[in-house]
Formats: C-alpha cells, sequence, structure tokens
C-alpha cells in the first residue's frame, strides 16, 4: 500500500493510489493562481487563495457563500533616481527596460494587471478586531497588510500597511547603502560574515567600483545615478514572498511594553526579494481590540536586515524552538532561486527587543543545496511536539523532488531524512500535518502525494478516499490540469488545495469561459500516520460497514489528538473540522461519535468514569477540568451531541436513534452535564471577579485599581445572581459575595460600574434582575399604565445590559460580551480551592482575551449573511 524511497531509489512495497482524493466540497475561483503556495489557511478559520489580480478568501464552513476579496491595484514605481538613456540598453537594465516597455498596441490586446505573487496569514490577535492580517505580495514587487472589514460593511478588504513604502522610506534617509545587491561582477555585496553558529551576522557598507553620480535634477528629486546602481536600487525594492513568523507571546519574556502598560505579543514579517536581502518588521498586537472605531493596527518596525542570498529569494518558512522558556530561539528558512536553502537561527529576546539595525538577530545554522541546482520552490519548517528538540524541513525543488532534513538543535546536528523524485514538475505547496508525523506535497503534475518518515526514510501512504456524511452540491467539473499550493485545516482534518482547470477538456462554449480554477476541500481525519500499525480497535467495526478498519482507527486517533492539541491555550480555540467531522460522522454512524467522546472523556477523569448510559461521574469531576477543557465539553455537547439531525429517511433516523438519542435519560444527561459545565465556568469568573474587586477595593481609596489591568465590572449584578441562587451557591462563593456586600459602596471607583437599579437603554425603564443572560424592562409609566416592555441581553463577563452599540458576539452559545474576561480566568487548571491565592498566583499584566467564557473561541462583532465571517466551529 505504499512505496519506500531512500537516496531517490524507489522500493515498491505494493500499490499507491496515485488518482486524486476526491473533495468533499470545492469552490469556484474567478482566476487560476500563478505562483506557489496559492493558498493560506489562518488560525481564525479563513481560506486566502491567491487566483491572478486578487486575493479571494472564503469560509470554508460556507465555501458558496460570501467571499472576501482583495483586489490588487496599480502601484507606481518608487523613485530611486535617474539614467542616462544611453544606459537603458545595458545588460543589468535589460530586464526592467522590458518589464516596463509596453506599447499602446500590446496594451489593447493583453490584460496589464500586477497578479499576486505571495500571500502569508499572521497569527490571530494582530487585526483591531482580533483577527488575522494577510500581507500580500505583487508581481510589482509591492506589499501590503490587509484586514476583514468588520467595520465598512463591504467584500473588499482594508489595507493597513505598506510594508514597501516603509521599506522605500527607511533606503532613502540611507541613500540605498543599508545593503547592496549583486547587480554586475564590478561591485561589491554585502556579505554575512558568521563567525560561529552562535555568532552574529555583521554586515559590511556596499561599496561600488562605478563611481555614482550624484547631478541633481532640475527639479529637484532625483538624483542622476548609473545603471549598476539603478538595477541594484529596484532589486532592493522588488519582493518575491512574504511570510509571518509564529506568534511571540509575552509569557516567554518575549513582549513588548506598550503605551498603555501592558505587554504586547508580537510577530515578525520576514519579506524577501530580488536582490537576496530580507526585511525582517517586528509588529506586535494592538494595545486593546475593538469592533467600533480604533486605530488600525501598530506601526511595523524594521528590526533587520539580511543578505540571506546572492539572488531572488523564493521562498521562507519559520519554526519556534522553546529550549529555553525565557528565550527560545526562531528559525527561519530561506529558499533561493539557485537551488540553496540556508537555516538560520536568531534569540527571540534580541529580536523584539532591538530598537535599529545595528547588527542582525541571525546566525547562520546550515546551508543546504540542491544536487541538481533546481531552484528551492517552497520550503516547510516543523518543530515536533513530541520531540521538542528536533526540527524538521522539508525543501520542494523546481525539479520535482523533495528533500527531509532533519536536525537535532541542540547540538546542532543535521542529518538527511530521506529525498526522492515526488513529481514530474515544480513542487507547489508542502504541508506538515498531525505533529510533523506526515507531510502533504503538490505539484503542477495535478498530483497531491502524503509523506511519512519512518527509520530516516521517506514513505508513501495514500490519502483517504472514504468521505464521512454526505458531500457538498457543487458542480465542479474533475477536468484539473495542475496544482498550485495546499494548506492545512487549524484542526489538520481538512486540507485545501488549489487547482487550475484544463480548458481544453472543458465544454468550450459553456465552461471554458467562466472556470478557470477552483480550491478543493479533502477529508485527511483518516489519515494512515503509521506504516506497520499494530493497534486493534476497540470498537465492533461490524457496526460500521461503510469504512475501512485503518481509517476509523486513524480517524479516532487524529480526532482525539485534535482534540488535545486544542486545549493548550497557545492554540486558539478554532474547532470547526473537529465538529464538522464529527457531524458528519454522526448522519451515518452516530455510535462511532459516541465512542470518540466518551473516550475523549475518560482520558480527563480517569478511570472512575465508566462507559455506562449516564453520565453523572463526569458531572462529578467538573470542578477538576480546566477552563479550557469545559469550553471544549460545552461546544461538542451543544453542537454535536445536543444538535438533531435533520434527515428525511426512516433508516437514517433509527441508525441515528441508536447512538446518542437511544434513550431519552441519556439526552437529559447531556443536557445537565452542558449546564452544569456552563454554571462551573460562571462560578470561577464570578468568584474571580469578586476577589479583584475586593483586593482592589481595599487598596485604591477610591483612585482606582491596585494592581491589576483588568477591572471587574458588574459586581452588583453578580452580588444578586448570588442571592438568587441561594443554596445552590458553593461555599467559597458565597463567603466571597458576603465580603462584598460589607465594601463601603461610596469608596469604589466609578470605573468599576457599580450600579445597583439599572435602566433600560430603550426607554429608561427600571431593569429588574431575574438571569444572567436576559432582561425585560418594566416600560415606563403612564396615564394608561405602563408602556410596553423591551426584551435585552446581558453581558456575559459582566452581567451588565449590553448597550445599544454593536458589541462582541459568540457564534457557538450566541451570548453578547461588552466586557472582555480576564486572562487568568482562561488560564484556571480547575475551580480554585482558594480564590485569593489564585489570585495573588496571577497577574492581569496582558491583554483581556476576546474569547466566549463559555466556549472559548474568539468573539466577533456579528455581521450580515452577505458578508464573509469566519466561522470558529
Amino acid at each position: 500500500m505504499y512505496f519506500y524511497y531512500q537516496n531517490s531509489r524507489i522500493h515498491s512495497f505494493g500499490p499507491v493510489n496515485t488518482t486524486m482524493s476526491s473533495s468533499f466540497q470545492a469552490s469556484i475561483l474567478v482566476a487560476a493562481p500563478s505562483y506557489p503556495n496559492s493558498v493560506a489557511w489562518s488560525e481564525e478559520n479563513l481560506v486566502a487563495v491567491a487566483s491572478g489580480h486578487i486575493v479571494a478568501i472564503l469560509n470554508p464552513a460556507k465555501p458558496f457563500g460570501s467571499r472576501g476579496l482583495i483586489t490588487i491595484p496599480h502601484s507606481k514605481p518608487f523613485p530611486i533616481g535617474l539614467i542616462d538613456r544611453k544606459d537603458l540598453l545595458s545588460g543589468c537594465m535589460l530586464h526592467i527596460a522590458l518589464s516596463r516597455d509596453s506599447s499602446p498596441q500590446e496594451k489593447q490586446y493583453r490584460e496589464n494587471r500586477p497578479c499576486v505573487r505571495s500571500i502569508s496569514w499572521s497569527p490571530i490577535g494582530f487585526a483591531p478586531n482580533s483577527g488575522c492580517l494577510l500581507a500580500v505580495c505583487t508581481t510589482e514587487g509591492h506589499v501590503r497588510l490587509y484586514r476583514m472589514p468588520f467595520r465598512e460593511f463591504s467584500a473588499e478588504w482594508v489595507e493597513v500597511m505598506d510594508i514597501s513604502k516603509e521599506l522605500y522610506s527607511y533606503l532613502t534617509t540611507t541613500n540605498f547603502q543599508a545593503a547592496s545587491f549583486r547587480a554586475s561582477e564590478a561591485s561589491d555585496v554585502m556579505e554575512v560574515k558568521a563567525c560561529s553558529q552562535k555568532g552574529k551576522n555583521t554586515f559590511n557598507a556596499p561599496r561600488s567600483k562605478a563611481k555614482s553620480s550624484k547631478i541633481v535634477v532640475e527639479d529637484g528629486s532625483q538624483s542622476l545615478i548609473t545603471a549598476e546602481e539603478y538595477a541594484s536600487r529596484s532589486a532592493m525594492m522588488s519582493s518575491l514572498i512574504v511570510a509571518w513568523s509564529p506568534c511571540l507571546p509575552q509569557t516567554f519574556g518575549c513582549g513588548i511594553s506598550t503605551t498603555t502598560g501592558l505587554t504586547s505579543d508580537c510577530s515578525v514579517l520576514a519579506v524577501g526579494g530580488k536582490s537576496g536581502i530580507l526585511s525582517l518588521w517586528r509588529i506586535h498586537k494592538p494595545d486593546e481590540y475593538s469592533i467600533m472605531n480604533s486605530p488600525d493596527s501598530n506601526e511595523p518596525l524594521l528590526v533587520g536586515l539580511l543578505n540571506a542570498h546572492d539572488t531572488w529569494i523564493t521562498t521562507i518558512s519559520w519554526g519556534l524552538f522553546i529550549s529555553d522558556a525565557s528565550d527560545p530561539l526562531l528559525l527561519l528558512a530561506t529558499g533561493c532561486s539557485d537551488g540553496s536553502v540556508k537555516i538560520w537561527q536568531a534569540c527571540c529576546r534580541r529580536l523584539v527587543e532591538s530598537s535599529e539595525l545595528s547588527d542582525s538577530p541571525f546566525s547562520l545554522l546550515k546551508e543546504v543545496k540542491a544536487a541538481d541546482f533546481a531552484m528551492a520552490s517552497v520550503v516547510s519548517f516543523n518543530v515536533s511536539a513530541q520531540s521538542p528538540n528536533k526540527m524538521l524541513l522539508a525543501i520542494g525543488n523546481g525539479s520535482g523532488s523533495i528533500e527531509v532534513w532533519s536536525c537535532d538543535i541542540l547540538v546542532h546536528r543535521f542529518e538527511k531524512a530521506g529525498s526522492c523524485d515526488a513529481h514530474n514538475h515544480v513542487v507547489t505547496g508542502l504541508a506538515w500535518a498531525f505533529g510533523g508525523r506526515c507531510l502533504y506535497s503538490c505539484s503542477q503534475d495535478n498530483l497531491t502525494r502524503c509523506w511519512i518518515l519512518h527509520e530516516n526514510s521517506l514513505y508513501e501512504v495514500p490519502i483517504p478516499s472514504n468521505t464521512p456524511g454526505v458531500k457538498g452540491s457543487g458542480d465542479v467539473p474533475d477536468a484539473f490540469s495542475s496544482c498550485f499550493g495546499l494548506a492545512v485545516s487549524p484542526g489538520n482534518l481538512v486540507m485545501a488545495v488549489v487547482r487550475a482547470f484544463a480548458t481544453e477538456q472543458l465544454n468550450q462554449m459553456y465552461e471554458a469561459r467562466a472556470l478557470k480554477a477552483a480550491v478543493e476541500f479533502l477529508w485527511i481525519g483518516g489519515q494512515q500516520l503509521d506504516i506497520s500499525s499494530t493497534v486493534y480497535p476497540d470498537f465492533d467495526v461490524k457496526v460500521f460497514p461503510d469504512f475501512p478498519e485503518k481509517e476509523l482507527i486513524s480517524w479516532e486517533n487524529n480526532i482525539l489528538w485534535s482534540l488535545n492539541q486544542h486545549e493548550s491555550l497557545d492554540k486558539p480555540l478554532v474547532v470547526w473540522d473537529v465538529v464538522a467531522a464529527l457531524l458528519a460522522f454522526k448522519q451515518s454512524i452516530s455510535i462511532f461519535v459516541k465512542h470518540i467522546i466518551i473516550k475523549w472523556l475518560k482520558s480527563s477523569v480517569g478511570s472512575q468514569f465508566g462507559v455506562s448510559a449516564n453520565l453523572s461521574d463526569a458531572i462529578k469531576c467538573l470542578s477538576e477540568f480546566s477552563s479550557r477543557k469545559l469550553q471544549l465539553l460545552n461546544i461538542i455537547s451543544k453542537l454535536v451531541v445536543l444538535k438533531k439531525v435533520e434527515t428525511d429517511k426512516v433508516e437514517e433516523q433509527s441508525q441515528f436513534l441508536e447512538g446518542f438519542n437511544d434513550a431519552e435519560d441519556e439526552r437529559l444527561d447531556w443536557t445537565q452535564l452542558h449546564s452544569n459545565s456552563e454554571m462551573e465556568l460562571r462560578d470561577r469568573l464570578v468568584g474571580y471577579s469578586f476577589t479583584v474587586f475586593l483586593d482592589d477595593a481595599s487598596g485604591s481609596d477610591g483612585k482606582g485599581t491596585k494592581s491589576s489591568y483588568w477591572v471587574p465590572v458588574g459586581t452588583a449584578q453578580m452580588e444578586q445572581w448570588v442571592a438568587i441562587r441561594g443554596e445552590d451557591v458553593k461555599d467559597q462563593l458565597k463567603l466571597l459575595g458576603e465580603e462584598v456586600r460589607t465594601v463601603d459602596k461610596s469608596q469604589i471607583p466609578s470605573i468599576y460600574e457599580y450600579v445597583e437599579e439599572e435602566e433600560c437603554s430603550f426607554c429608561s425603564a427600571s431593569v429588574p434582575f431575574d438571569s444572567p443572560d436576559f432582561a425585560v424592562c418594566k416600560g415606563v409609566k403612564c396615564d394608561t399604565g405602563n408602556g410596553p416592555s423591551h426584551n435585552l441581553f446581558r453581558c456575559s463577563v459582566s452581567m451588565h445590559i449590553c448597550p445599544i452599540v454593536p458589541v462582541w458576539h459568540c457564534m457557538c452559545c450566541q451570548r453578547w460580551a461588552s466586557t472582555l474576561a480576564p486572562a487568568s480566568f482562561f488560564k484556571m487548571p480547575g475551580y480554585p480551592s482558594d480564590f485569593k491565592s489564585f489570585s495573588k498566583s496571577t497577574t492581569d499584566d496582558e491583554h483581556p482575551k476576546p474569547w466566549c467564557p463559555f466556549c472559548g473561541i474568539p468573539l466577533k462583532r456579528l455581521l450580515p449573511d452577505f458578508l464573509l465571517s469566519p466561522s470558529f466551529v
């Protein structure tokens, strides 16, 4: 069933199906892509596709729904200098003259619009609404950053930064002397001197042997320069590739102090160009998140210019190596058109603390050169979670070959783990999945393949072809000619592949004119990850006749792996693919879904939780669950277990009843589990709010908070909620509530918004407190009695009545929030035995998280259906 590759030799262990795996849904694109890595999947579950002169942004949960759009504008060339007309025929100027020479006749018969060359998503949290920024590099060499139009109500995404303009501003201040491009043999090249593997890179100022003419033209705007200098400057401004680094969180000591005193996470945007120079831009998260009017983003800061190669940089990939939690290493791989790939390392602390370009924080670890000198078309890093000292680097070349290198970071030992002639054409996409246990590749030969490393050898295994549930109804013909990239979903259960249509195979009258390319979505949750697996299923495979036994085992293991990965706070809780997979299986074999969820619960509470009809054991153990675990449980119970499957077939209904709803008692148990889980989270939030309130009130003297950057708003409503619950309140929470009632209310700072009697946002009538989620005003009194009452929403964090202005919304539990929950709440490993001790051991010196306190997913502004919005679940 797989091939074995070693030293480019193929050893067959059985047939591998090289035909394309069937997709469960696909979406048509208006233009065909032209460059590798034409698709990127963001941490907030949006898919961006570079197709010609536009970037199409899709929601994989609604592939036929609304889309975002980035239309690439024409960019005027930067004024880098003037040359004599006779120098236009110089060898170094030939490609520039040809690219800008366009006669009126040529413009009439061909479209002369810039295309998208490279795209890259930032980590989540860098947009003003806590979303992702998208970096776009065009064929004109221009790099811009865009965000979602969450307050403009349009399909066109909003430009927030122009990186090329910032680079031009810097280079003009240094008269383009920050770096030098090898324009010809007559000019010196800026060198990177790596004294040792831990040494610094030092930069020599460029020295051109051809004298530079400083003749200022009449308008005084530009100077007359030589052809070599013009080619050098043009190469510096011609960007080819962009890539965001992983987020460098402040828990590693890498945060940046902002004007508000908070510590902000940051990321580094790498931009590679034709000069071989890599510009590094540090960008940190906004001081505060907002869905209303707020600054678009913080200004980018140029923190490094790394002369990585002698010619075009064609691919970039990042990796984060956490050997020392106080000062992790940032790894960088750069590929070049001459076939060389270099691996660099930098200390995160130096990178984020640097404020000027004195020297680069990167040092060279290893240089790899392709044997056939083929262009490095794509590289992909992976730092294994199972082996934190081990790094895997996959390199795809223009010849179609793939190399995988393994490195022990601590001892700097590199060895080739495998190589093979994987494709017949240029490799256009590489993506690691499931923690580096498998590697996906695609090429212009229209093939998508999966590879597994085993004992320092490279194996090919088939991509699963069985599809759980029902396929999408998209009418997309299977007539593709080439593949231009692939990307893996946040949960690693779905893969997106961009393919261009073979127009000669389409209907020339109808299809060939409209169909250019499509993005396909494939299930990979059943991916085989072991060569010789001896694992036997712990369920009866006869109950699932539609799926092979090995694929069911893989689906179970991969879903559980994804759920366990999302329990870490370093990963945003975006589980659309997990929920979609469970719902797809629930339509056909719901008993399998129940088996997976019960197994996941057992791994949390241990052997004391038996697989019985009731869930009373799990309900008793909720206080031992972490906040993230409870939020995951709420998502699964609400969207999977308790969600009814709509079906018209009697056979499917009877099969469904054999699963979760085989007895009404079991459904009641799940409802009780979901209710108790939400109540457990609310108890923690109220208890922590009371504790911070008491701590600040004792030391504020009416002037404000004592030490915390998060303010517990709505304490009065929380007091009423505790009183309403009566005996159901936990003893510790009851004692904290009694202490809050004894506080002198006249000494409470106004920022706490301590209001015992609230007024309606519409009619100013009084609003009694009856529920932490909803409220109904009494209506204004008039001659005929009370006026009409209004139904109001309460904030899920503070229990205050939500204002009329737009507030945060959770797409899972449909709650609203006008106040954000503290970061410490999401870090609770269980119900604190003493809230005061827990509060002293944690500090809210970071931004409050725009996450739902009950579901844990990111909060967003609720947008109309005709606008693109991400689906987190």
